[in-house]
Parts: C-alpha cells; sequence; structure tokens
C-alpha cells in the first residue's frame, strides 16, 4: 500500500469512527428510556397504580417509534439537498435536545400536566432524530467507505446501534450497584440522560469536522438544476418504486427478527422459559456483546462474497429455524443453553443485520439516496419491528404464544422471496457506478435519470 493509499485509508477510518461514535450515542438516548422508564414512571404522571404508570410511560415510547418514519423522510431529504454531514450533525444535535429536556424537566407534582406534555415532547425529538439517523448515518457510512470495502465499514452502523443498547445497560447495572432504589426512583434515573445529552453534544462538535462524502460533493458541484431543488424529493423518490419496495421486503423479516431475536427475547426468558431477571440480563448482555463483533466479520465478508448470499442465509435459516429455536428455548431453564439458542438466533439475524445498510445504499443514485434508504425503511420497522412485541405479548396473553414464532418464520418468508429474485448489490452498486456514469455524462454533457434496474427481470 503507498502512502497516498494509506492516508487515504486512514480518513475513511476517522469518518467512519465518528459517523459510528454519533451512532452508538444516538441508540443508547433511544434505548435508555426503556431502561430507565420503571424509575420515572412516577415522576411523570399522577400517582396510583404503578401498572397504569408504566402504560403511559410505554405509549410515549410508542408514539416516539411512530416519529420514526417523519424524521426518515425530514431528515434523509435534509441529507439529499445539504449533505450527509449536516443532517448527521443536526441529527444528534436534535437528540441531545430531547435527553436534555427528559433530564431537566420537573416532576407530576411540581409542575403538573406539563411534565408528560414535556416527557412527550421530548420523545417525539428523540423519535425523529432517530428516524433520521438510520437514513444518514447508513448513506454516509456506505459513501465514504474504501471501494471493496464497503459491506465491512458499513458493518459498524449495526455494531454502534447494538453498542448503544448495551451501554445502556451497562450504565443502569452501574447505577444500581451504587444508587439505593429509593435514590433510583427520586432523582438517580436523570443521570444516564444527562450522560446522554452531554455525550451528543460532544458528537455534535465531531461531526462538524466530518468530511462530507465524495459522492455528494460530486453531486452538487455538478448539479443539473442550480438549486439543486431536485434532490431529496419524494417526486425524484417516485422514480424507483421497484427500488422502495425492494427496501419494504428486505427490512420487513429483518426487522421482526431483529426486535424478536434482541429486545423480546429478554422478556421472553423470563415470562416463558421462567429464568430469573438478573440471570436473564447477564444471558443478553453475554449473547449481545457476541452479536457486535459479528458484524464486522459478516461485512467483510459480503466484500468477497456478495450481500445476497448472507441474505439468503438468513433468509433459510431464519425461515426454518425459528420455530425450533423459540419452542426449545420456551422450555430451556438452562441459562448456558439459553444462550446458545440465543446465539443461534442472533448469527442468524447477522445475515442481515451486517449488511442491510449498504444494500440499500446501493440501490439509489446519490441524489436520492439518504430519502431513498430512510423513508421506506422507517415506515417497515414502525409497521412492523415496532408491533412485534405487542403482538408477541398479546398472543401469550391469549394463550397462543407458539403462533408467533410462525408469525416470525412467515415474516422472514416473505424477505426471503426478496431476497432470491434480488440482483446482487455488489455488483451492480449506484454508489460505485454514480462516480463512473457522472464522469461520462460530463464528458458527453449529456444526462440519464434513469433508476438502475434492481431486479431480476
Amino acid at each position: 500500500m503507498t502512502t497516498t493509499q494509506s492516508g487515504g485509508e486512514r480518513r475513511v477510518v476517522a469518518n467512519v469512527l465518528r459517523g459510528s461514535i454519533g451512532n452508538l450515542v444516538e441508540w443508547y438516548d433511544w434505548y435508555v428510556y426503556a431502561a430507565f422508564s420503571v424509575y420515572f414512571a412516577k415522576a411523570f404522571f399522577p400517582e396510583g397504580d404503578s401498572t397504569a404508570q408504566l402504560l403511559s410511560t410505554a405509549a410515549v415510547f410508542a408514539v416516539g417509534f411512530l416519529m420514526r418514519p417523519l424524521g426518515g423522510w425530514a431528515l434523509g431529504r435534509y441529507a439529499d439537498r445539504f449533505g450527509r454531514r449536516a443532517a448527521l450533525t443536526l441529527s444528534v444535535t436534535v437528540m441531545a435536545a430531547g435527553s436534555l429536556l427528559i433530564a431537566i424537566t420537573p416532576s407530576y407534582h411540581t409542575i403538573g400536566i406539563a411534565a408528560p406534555v414535556l416527557l412527550l415532547l421530548a420523545r417525539l425529538l428523540q423519535g425523529l432524530s432517530v428516524g433520521g439517523e438510520y437514513a444518514t448515518s447508513a448513506t454516509y457510512l456506505s459513501e465514504v467507505a474504501s471501494a471493496g470495502r464497503r459491506g465491512f465499514y458499513s458493518s459498524f452502523q449495526y455494531v454502534t446501534l447494538v453498542a448503544g443498547q448495551l451501554t445502556a445497560l451497562g450504565v443502569q447495572i452501574v447505577l444500581q450497584q451504587v444508587l439505593t432504589s429509593a435514590q433510583m426512583h427520586s432523582w438517580g434515573w436523570r443521570i444516564p440522560f444527562l450522560i446522554g445529552a452531554t455525550g451528543a453534544i460532544v458528537v455534535m462538535l465531531l461531526r462538524r469536522g466530518m468530511d462530507e462524502s465524495a459522492s455528494f460533493e460530486a453531486e452538487t458541484s455538478g448539479a443539473k438544476e442550480p438549486s439543486g431543488s431536485s434532490r431529496g424529493s419524494l417526486r425524484v423518490l417516485l422514480k424507483y418504486p421497484r427500488e422502495c419496495l425492494l427496501v419494504v421486503g428486505l427490512t420487513l423479516g429483518g426487522t421482526v427478527a431483529f426486535y424478536t431475536y434482541t429486545t423480546y427475547m429478554q422478556k421472553f426468558m423470563i415470562n416463558t422459559s421462567g429464568i430469573s431477571k438478573g440471570t436473564v440480563a447477564w444471558i443478553n448482555f453475554a449473547a449481545l456483546l457476541v452479536f457486535v463483533v459479528l458484524q464486522p466479520l459478516a461485512g467483510g465478508l459480503s466484500d468477497k462474497i456478495g450481500r445476497r448470499k448472507l441474505l439468503i442465509f438468513f433468509g433459510v435459516s431464519g425461515t426454518v429455524l425459528t420455530v425450533p429455536i423459540m419452542t426449545v428455548l420456551a422450555h430451556t431453564s438452562n441459562p448456558i443453553a439459553a444462550w446458545g439458542l440465543m446465539m443461534v438466533a442472533l448469527l442468524i439475524i447477522t445475515g442481515y443485520t451486517s449488511i442491510n445498510a449498504i444494500v440499500k445504499a446501493e440501490l439509489f443514485p446519490t441524489k436520492i439516496r439518504a430519502l431513498g434508504v430512510g423513508l421506506p425503511y422507517a415506515l417497515t420497522v414502525a409497521i412492523f419491528g415496532g408491533t412485534a412485541e405487542m403482538i408477541a405479548l398479546a398472543l401469550k396473553k391469549a394463550g397462543m404464544e407458539s403462533v408467533y414464532f410462525y408469525y416470525v418464520a412467515g415474516c422472514i418468508a416473505l424477505s426471503l422471496v426478496t431476497y432470491y429474485f434480488m440482483r446482487e448489490t455488489s455488483a451492480e452498486s449506484t454508489i460505485d457506478a454514480d462516480d463512473e456514469e457522472r464522469a461520462a455524462t460530463v464528458s458527453a454533457g449529456t444526462g440519464d435519470d434513469r433508476p438502475m434496474a434492481a431486479v431480476r427481470g
């Protein structure tokens, strides 16, 4: 490797780190709400039944989830019009505002109904932020990565997403050790939100020093429209209906499986398997830690063998093995066996999580990439990922828990159909093709705005 190549690779690593650290902080702030809701529920809602208070905080959590499509649209559009760096900086700023607002809002006892209203406002800001963060970080990490290593570098989006969840869990474990239960309920729950707000501010400053992606700079420097008005618009996105449907198909099974194998798995082990809460916390922590390590390994593998093979591995394995895994786990009380079963599930989902960002980014041209990745993804996650746990708990309450296992397998099977018929995106990547096409366009003095076919036939 020459000195110039080495320097270029170091710039790539530096930009990926800045983008990834911000992603970690964003997802820490997102997950810390759920982790500490049991402590702050009484602070924001009238005294009374504790279950009703928790349901109120859960409702606010759900509303924040529904804001993610709006964030995917608003910040995706912003990223396509004004740059990935600007959108990432704005995203983490909004998250900082939401976390800080939760941390400093007085209790219901002090300001009355204004307390839950401010909590709702803060969660709306966080939902808006995290919805835009996915679209923009997926686009940015894919564009700044070195050609031939895009799968490896873009996989760090899920590395930091899960690391954010682990960090929130780690902060909770530490605070539970150093503070009493009374202190946690009184003021200790504010600490993790202050940590998140401070971290977001630091990341905001770091992101201001990131390089803009070369793809976006080339697009804007050679823009056909002086105002760039077509970039990031729904009108342009509608020229890519097949690609948008592909994102939905790619995401459907993956998001249901991800929230089942990670978020819901903890409750499943406690309520169905009968494992103690403390043991389950450590099982999940250990499994997710290994899961983090698997992401770049699988991402790097996709650079060598292609994305589609990994997706088909996830589709086939998830369809065939989800029901057996969940059925056996339901009757397993041994912690080591439970960890092993969870690891098999996480290994399967790695075929999706490690490369889903780059696959989606490779479908769209630069001027519509962030919006194309973000909006259909966020809508699918809100509809299917956001309701996965609710469906699981409802079926368990109705005495039909095993039906949920088949529901998850069925969603993965639907995505498998998409994986089977789609083309290999790394072989026809718009990220690589855009530069070549743009150079040819400038040379010829003409433009071709037709979308690249992404499905066989």
